[in-house]
Formats: C-alpha cells, structure tokens, sequence
C-alpha cells in the first residue's frame, strides 16, 4: 500500500493520546524544557496563522521529548473578550455557549494536526475556577494599592462601548472592531505598571540575544526613560486673576536644560486642567472653546502625528531665570501621555516646537551653537553644541551646561533632576459583560472595598439580554446588588470587568501545575520553581508591547504578593512572520483565507505542518502557495513510499564507509549532513526550511545508489530528525522499520565528510576553462599534470610562464605565446 494519510494520521493521534504522550512528567530531577505558543482566541475556526504558531511550537517540544528532556506542552484558550458579545448580538446565542462550542470545534481542528498540547493541562479563561484566582489576584492588588479607581481622560469605543487601554488604540482606532476612537473622562481602574518602570526597563538586558531586538527596542521605547530637569513656571498677575487665583502655575519636564535660555513660549495639552478650567468656565470665546474640543476628542497618536496646532491662552508664565513673560498656548502635539502634560518650547532647538513657531509667527531664540558654529536660521539646531547668550552658563558645552544648570536649580530651590517615563498605569477596567467582574464592592458607607476571599468567584450572570447599548452587568436588575463585605450594608457591586490582557498575563504559571490542585490553588509554587520561566515562548510580533510587557509586569507583581519566586515570564522569544495569500495577510474581508481543515483533508496533517515549516524562515513573512503544498504532499509521499523497500532492522547499520562506491558515500554525507544541522535548527535557530531541504537533498542522494544498508541507515537518521516536523509518517516508517528505535540520538560519523577527491578549476592566464578531480592526498606534480591533460588545448604550442596549484581550490597556468 502506498502513503494513505488519513489512517496513518488516525492512528498515530489516537495511539500518542492514549499512551499520554503528550503529557509532562512529574519526575522533577529531569532537565525541564517548557514550551508555549501563545494561545488562541476561540473565534470558530483557526487559520493558517495558528498553523505556523503552533507547527513551530509543536516540532521544538517533540524534539526535546525525542531527546529525553522533561517537556511541558501546553494550550488553552483566551476565551474572554467583545466578538463573543458581538456574537451573542448578530447571533442571538450567548457568549458563553458560543465560546464553549468554539473551543470544542478548534480543539478538533488542533488535534487532526497532530499537535502534541498536553490534553491534561487545556483551561479555558473564562473558567470560573480561573476567575477566582484572578479575582483573589486583583483583590491582593487593590489591598497592596497596586489596582486603583481614579478618574481619567480615557480612549473610548463608541461601537463597542468599552475603554481601550492606550496600547489598543491602532491609529486612532478600536484594535478590534477598527472604529475610531474618541476621548471621554470617566471613573477607571488602573495597575501601577508604573512602579516597576525601572525594573522593566532594566531586565530587557536579562533578555537581550534571547528575544528579537525589534521587540526588545519597542517595549524600550514604550517604557521610555528619560533624565532632565523638572521646575515649575509660575503665572504672571493678571494671568492669576484672570483664573480666579486658582493656579499658580505649572510643571514642566525637559531633557535639555541646556536649552533653557532658549524658551520663547510654553504649551499646555488640551486636557491640562488650565485648559479644562478656561473650557469649562467659559473664558475662551466659543470658536477658541469648539477648537480645543476637537483636538481633545482626538486620540492622543492620532494628534501626534496631525500638523501642529494651537491657540494663544491670554496667559503668561515668568521665566525662572530671566524673569521674562513667556506666553502660554494650547497645542495639540502636547500630550498628558508624557511627563506633566506641559512643555518649555524652544523653537531654536526643536524641530517640533521649531514647525509651531513658524506657523504661528512665535519668536525663535538661538542659545546653542553646534560644533561647525554656523546657525541656520531656517532649521532648528537640535544637536549638542556650546551655549551662548545663556548668562553664567555660556560657554559651556551642551552636558556639562546640563548638570550645571540643574544644579543651579536645585541649589535655589527653583527645580529638581527627575527621571520621567512615557509609559502611564495600565488602565483595566471595561464595560462589558464578557470578562472577569472585578471583585470591589461601592459601599456609602466605607467607600470602594474589596470583596472577601472566601466570596469569589463573582460570577457574571447568565440571565442577560447582551444588545450593543451599554454595560449588561450594569442594567441588569439584580446581579449588581449586594452586601458591603466590611459593614453588611446595601452596597452596589462593580460592574466593570476586567481587561482580557489580564487573563493573559498569568495563564503560563496556571499551566505548570497539575489540574487535580486547580480547584484549591492558581498553581504551586514548587511547580513554577521547576517550569519556569517558559524556555521558549512563540507568537506574534503585535503583542511585543500589549501582552509581553503586561505579563512581565504582572509576573513581577505575583513575585512582590509571594506567589512565585522568578523576574521574568519567557526565556526566550520568537516572533514569527505572518501568512500571506496575493500579498497580503490572510482575512475574510480580503477573500484570500486557506482553511486548514481542507488541506488535512485534501493532503493531510504531515503536509501542512511540512509546508509550513520550509516555505520561509519562522521570522519571516509566508507567501501562500498552492503548488508548494501540493510539493509537500509529494516529498512525503516519495519518501514514505520508498520505505516499502527498505530493508528493516533492530539497529543502526554498521558500514565501513572506505568500502562503498562514490555514490553510495555521497548518500552517507547528505544524510549525516542533515543529521549534523538538525541539533542547532532545533535548538538554536529555527530554520527548520534548511533541514528540510537538506533532508530531500539526502533522499535524492539515496534514490542515486542501491546499497541497503546505506537505504536503512539512511531511513534511520531521516525519519528520526523529520519526526517533529511530520511526525505521523516518521512513526509509521520507524515503528515499522526500526521498531521505533531511532527515536534517540544518534552519532555523528565524521568519516562521512572525509573526501576521497576533490574538485579543481583549471584557470589559463586567471581565466577558468576546466575542472578536475583529483584524489584528495595527489601530489603537486600529480595535479599539474592532470590539469594541463585536460586543458591542453589551451596551452599547445605555448610557453608555460609560470604554475600555480591553491590547496582544494584551483590550478592557474599561466602562458604566453
């Protein structure tokens, strides 16, 4: 019989299953390798894009197990989130029972591919059991004042009537359902990301050469530590007045300090509470009023990248040195995202302070030469350079008039050095039903209090009518009523729910422990000493900020409330490339998806997982190809048909190498060749296309010779390294060639790549006409006369000037005549 995927397929998934294949050992004196891929949300059907996450997953753990290390393999399922909502609303069927059927139908759809997740450790996070914990998460938060309610100019969905954390903001738009985004102040929760800055900034260095540099500069840049000078500009008189007296002035932060003297005006962002004051106490005329509305309705990315726009205020702040009047505008490019919501511009020495200055005829004042000392009145000069027309400070170059000034102001009170993040708290409430409620109880009695352990889960009601208006848990008529947990008055429940990138930021501990202690503890703390971190974490680069930076937070948060004992989350990273079909990425709205249930279907499991795995590099992006596919299809089904004549045996063939024919040591090489680079694919680099291709090569070699036992060795090797990346027909072959025991490691033979002749070009004065073969001990004299034998035409009747033999190279003749 020749290659039948289905039954080989079927028989395989059924066997791995039942022999618990799949499932990590409890033996915890065995090296470990944990390796995750990032688990899926269950929309109803996966895609290519899960194929390739979990394909590369898949063909690492199998390696390791094949090589005896302990490995935990894992999978489960993001569950929470709005296209369940959006479901129950298009649908009429609710999020839960749509969830929980979506899981059943992909969980299929993963195990017809044969991917070897760990069957015992699958959760879903929606799982009341899962909400507990996190529940019980949150409550140690909000009690150690980690989670905090306070009120806040917030990204809003109108479509999916939720806030958006900033990092879900794309371009001004909902990153889910693509609406634009407007700007609503509201009562929200935060985590205080913000006091593990530093510490998140300074354990990239933990991870550099492990994780792409790109995502490791993104989630950097995102941190965004910066030193300078924070002081505060106080408002002139009339400026005072003219605000009821109800500010005397404003911080500002500036990483240039040196630039000080340069200062011709200041902004404010549109949400500065000057300008929220003047708005909302009519001191503005109406025009100035509806223009700063519209840029405070803008997302605050879409404004950074908008022209540069503003208005004068009709206030004056006092320079700090010179004591000059410096006029106070609104700008749009100001964002509270960064420092005080506030700048000192200095048009000379920033190009976008330069850009506002020009387009509002605003005064430009030079106080930097650059090294050259030329000035160029039509740019900004934003390089380092000496001050001038700076007072004392002249003279002085740009760092050491940095620290100079600085001082100054520390010395007369007017200021302090102060380090500055962009990154601001991450903001986790929603307001919608689908997700974890938060566990915090309005009593107005004892204000905002937590509900007590013994009480979790809160879970969320199944009674609700989900419509598209408004949070469900907040009209529902009953579920939100409840009892104070300090007091036992009639208190209100809280009806946000928490952010889904919560559930995600943790569920890689939940795995390490077994399920039979799920019920009494989130994980063991003897489990994550063992399995943590992940050795090798997998998924795409568009979490290098969200989900990556959240889950080492949160992983840090757990290690300071004494859950777990480690500082980092994921050893390793890899990110990889999209799926591409016609250039583009692979969406039902584009019309170019490929289902994988009809290439298992069509070809098998074994040739998606093979197409998958050599059509690119794990990095970069995959051009779908159909014909590829089907080429997969045919490598497999060549290389298990030829299987059929192999001879079988109970060990590896032992074969004196010296003995065989030119052909039958070529074979040898390519196979060992492909053996020789399977260890760093598997457990360095990940090219898995270049094993690959170097495992046809071999086969190709081995088509090319008719020794038997070169045809078992080879087969031997093969179906050994390929076993992670089409693992059904390896264990076909092996289990009946080799009764599975090549399933091991085995020894590079290094006589294999000893040659016994090499290849020489013949070049006559530097120009190449011939090669030859030689063998690999000839003599100069023996290698000179066969290169002039075969290049004799080029050389009769002339005068040979000179012979020159380069080792395993070349012979170069050179004549005249």
């Amino acid at each position: 019989m020749g290659y039948e995927p289905k039954s080989i397929e079927k028989k395989w998934q059924e066997f791995w299953k039942k022999d618990r294949y799949y499932e990590p050992k409890n033996d915890y004196t065995k090296e470990k390798r944990y390796i995750l891929s990032m688990f899926p949300y269950p929309s109803g059907r996966i895609h290519m894009g899960h194929v390739r996450n979990y394909a590369i997953g898949d063909a690492i753990a199998r390696y390791y197990r094949k090589i005896g290390k302990n490995v935990l393999h894992p999978i489960g399922w993001d569950a929470f989130g709005m296209p369940a909502e959006n479901a129950a609303i298009k649908k009429g069927v609710h999020p839960k029972k749509w969830t929980y059927e979506n899981i059943d139908y992909m969980r299929k759809e993963l195990d017809s591919l044969g991917f070897s997740f760990s069957q015992e450790r699958e959760f879903a996070t929606c799982d009341e059991i899962y909400t507990k914990f996190e529940q019980e998460f949150t409550v140690d938060m909000f009690e150690k004042g980690l989670l905090y309610r306070s009120s806040a100019t917030v990204n809003w969905c109108p479509h999916d009537k939720t806030v958006l954390a900033n990092e879900q903001v794309i371009e001004g738009r909902c990153w889910r359902c693509d609406t634009e985004v407007v700007q609503k102040e509201m009562d929200q929760y935060f985590l205080k990301i913000t006091d593990y800055a530093e510490e998140l900034l300074r354990d990239l260095e933990k991870l550099e050469g492990k994780w792409p540099k790109q995502v490791i500069a993104m989630q950097r840049n995102w941190i965004g530590r910066s030193e300078g000078l924070e002081f505060e500009l106080k408002l002139d008189d009339d400026s005072k007045k003219r605000l009821g007296e109800k500010f005397e002035g404003f911080k500002v932060f500036t990483t240039r300090a040196d630039t000080i003297y340069g200062v011709t005006y200041t902004a404010l962002a549109p949400e500065h509470e000057i300008v929220k004051y003047l708005v909302n106490n009519t001191l503005l005329d109406s025009e100035s009023i509806q223009k700063i509305k519209k840029m405070q309705n803008t997302p605050p990315k879409l404004r950074a990248q908008a022209e540069k726009e503003g208005l004068f205020l009709n206030l004056y702040v006092i320079h700090p040195l010179t004591k000059e009047k410096i006029p106070v505008w609104v700008a749009n490019f100001v964002l509270t995202e960064y420092g005080s919501g506030a700048v000192m511009a200095v048009p000379a020495h920033d190009e976008r302070d330069f850009e506002f200055a020009k387009k509002y005829n605003l005064s430009i004042r030079y106080v930097i030469k650059p090294k050259d000392g030329k000035i160029d009145s039509d740019r900004a000069v934003v390089e380092p350079g000496v001050l001038f027309d700076s007072e004392e400070f002249s003279g002085l170059e740009s760092e050491k008039a940095k620290k100079a000034i600085i001082d100054y102001f520390e010395k007369e009170g007017l200021g302090k050095k102060t380090i500055n993040y962009k990154l601001k708290d991450w903001l986790v409430s929603r307001q919608r039903y689908w997700g974890t409620p938060i566990p915090l109880v309005k009593c107005p009695k004892c204000g905002l209090v937590a509900e007590k352990k013994e009480n979790l889960p809160v879970t969320l009601p199944e009674d609700v009518q989900i419509t598209g208006e408004g949070n469900p848990l907040e009209l529902h008529p009953t579920w939100k009523y409840t009892k104070c947990p300090n007091c036992g008055e009639d208190a209100i429940r809280e009806t946000d729910t928490l952010d889904t990138f919560v559930e995600s930021s943790w569920y890689f501990l939940r795995f390490t422990t077994q399920k039979e202690y799920w019920d009494k503890l989130p994980f063991k703390k003897e489990d994550t000493d063992y399995w943590m971190s992940v050795d090798q974490y997998i998924g795409g680069i568009e979490h290098a900020i969200l989900h990556l930076l959240y889950s080492r937070f949160f992983t840090k948060a757990l290690r300071d409330l004494g859950y777990v004992d480690i500082d980092e989350p994921f050893e390793r990273l890899l990110t990889q490339g999209m799926v591409l079909k016609d250039g583009a990425k692979m969406s039902k709205s584009k019309g170019n998806v490929v289902d994988p249930d009809s290439i298992v279907e069509k070809f098998g499991a074994d040739t998606a997982r093979l197409f998958i795995l050599f059509a690119a590099p794990p990095s970069k992006e995959l051009e779908w190809n159909d014909s590829a596919v089907e080429g997969a299809y045919r490598f497999i089904k060549r290389f298990f048909d030829r299987s059929l004549d192999v001879k079988p045996c109970e060990n590896l063939p032992a074969i004196d190498h010296s003995k065989l024919s030119k052909e039958e040591k070529l074979a040898r090489k390519k196979v060992y060749e492909a053996l020789k680079k399977s260890k760093d694919v598997y457990e360095k680099n990940y090219t898995f296309n270049t094993l690959i291709a170097a495992s046809m090569e071999a086969l190709n070699a081995l088509n090319a010779q008719k020794n038997e036992e070169v045809w078992s060795e080879g087969y031997w090797i093969l179906s050994n390294i390929l076993e992670p990346i089409i693992p059904h027909v390896c264990w076909e072959i092996s289990d009946r060639l080799f009764n599975r025991n090549n399933f091991e490691n085995i020894e590079i033979k290094e006589e294999v790549f000893q040659e016994d002749s090499v290849t020489l070009a013949v070049t006559i004065n530097g120009k190449r006409r011939a090669e030859i073969e030689v063998p690999v001990n000839a003599s100069k004299e023996e290698i000179l006369r066969t290169a002039k034998e075969k290049a004799k035409k080029w050389i009769e009747d002339k005068e040979i000037v000179k012979e020159i033999v380069v080792p395993n190279r070349l012979v170069n003749i050179v004549v005249k005549g």
